[in-house]
């Protein structure tokens, strides 16, 4: 038989914890979904027990029964980041529950970064203006929005979040609010702006939304994260690239190609909004024949 909920039960202390990340945290709705779902596994799998009395053991057992499941590690492992986010939450709130410190994340396989080299780029880049010759407006839509992802680093979430007002061509820069609701500066390449410019110039309708839903029933809504992911996936198989290419792979080739040039990752981080360098570090990969190219400085003393 189930126990009474109390005031610190964890579905009680779950829904104080979702109050905080909505109106504290201001986290992303993805964000608030997933904490949400991965504490809900767990509330699903320990009963509605008062948090004070959750120990490592338990989590233990939990993570056992999601490897059980096939969860990847990676997968596992951000259900334990859910489950210390919550823990820090209640010890904030002065609940004495065990320390997030107590639970380890397990260890994963280094993580491999896909990104395009030059050519590759400019062959999607290039993909529009070869299939989409009679949609005018189409077609600099889609070329806008490819420059945009690659010359800018953004991410999917904030591309379709920009609405028109937020650009501002004088300043050839505009600001993003990214994850964490930390707000950025972005700044454009000479092409992205021109080519912005020649698709707002096209646009006769008066939608708020930058990047615009072109089919009959949905004209001038906002453009979805998988309408976005479409694009780049058709017109990189039209480019006859093999590689998986996302909206994120060409934010990977963005960072990649300001590493390669010089720039420093500090910087790099900045233009990404990227909170910690660690995460900016997994660009910091080159491929071999790059390596080969750098190498060669030796020869040349």
């Amino acid at each position: 038989m189930p126990k009474p909920a109390t005031t610190l039960s964890l579905s009680s202390m779950i829904k104080k914890f979702q109050t905080y990340l909505e109106y504290e945290k201001n986290v992303s709705p993805k964000t608030y979904e997933n904490y949400t779902l991965r504490l809900g596994r767990f509330l699903q799998h320990t009963g509605d027990v008062n948090v004070k009395e959750i120990t490592s053991l338990d989590v233990l057992d939990f993570r056992q029964q999601l490897t059980k499941r096939k969860l990847s590690k990676k997968t596992i492992n951000y259900h334990i980041v859910a489950i210390r986010a919550f823990l820090k939450f209640c010890l904030k709130h002065d609940i004495d529950v065990i320390s997030p410190d107590k639970l380890e994340l397990g260890k994963t396989p280094p993580r491999v970064v896909s990104f395009l080299d030059e050519s590759e780029v400019e062959l999607i880049l290039s993909m529009p203006a070869q299939w989409e010759t009679k949609n005018d407006l189409k077609r600099l839509r889609d070329e806008a929005i490819l420059l945009v992802l690659y010359g800018t680093g953004l991410r999917v979430s904030e591309l379709i979040s920009l609405q028109r007002s937020d650009i501002k061509f004088n300043s050839n820069q505009f600001r993003v609010v990214g994850k964490g609701q930390k707000m950025r500066s972005v700044f454009f390449t000479k092409r992205a702006r021109e080519k912005l410019e020649e698709y707002l110039g096209a646009r006769s309708d008066e939608s708020p939304h930058l990047f615009i839903n072109l089919s009959n029933y949905k004209w001038g809504k906002w453009l979805t994260r998988n309408a976005v992911e479409d694009i780049v996936r058709e017109y990189a198989r039209k480019a006859g690239i093999d590689k998986k290419v996302t909206p994120h792979t060409l934010r990977h080739t963005f960072a990649t190609s300001l590493l390669k040039k010089g720039a420093d990752i500090r910087s790099v981080q900045t233009l990404l909004g990227h909170s910690s360098i660690t995460t900016t570090q997994i660009y910091t990969h080159v491929d071999d024949k790059f390596l080969q190219q750098v190498h060669k400085l030796m020869d040349d003393e």
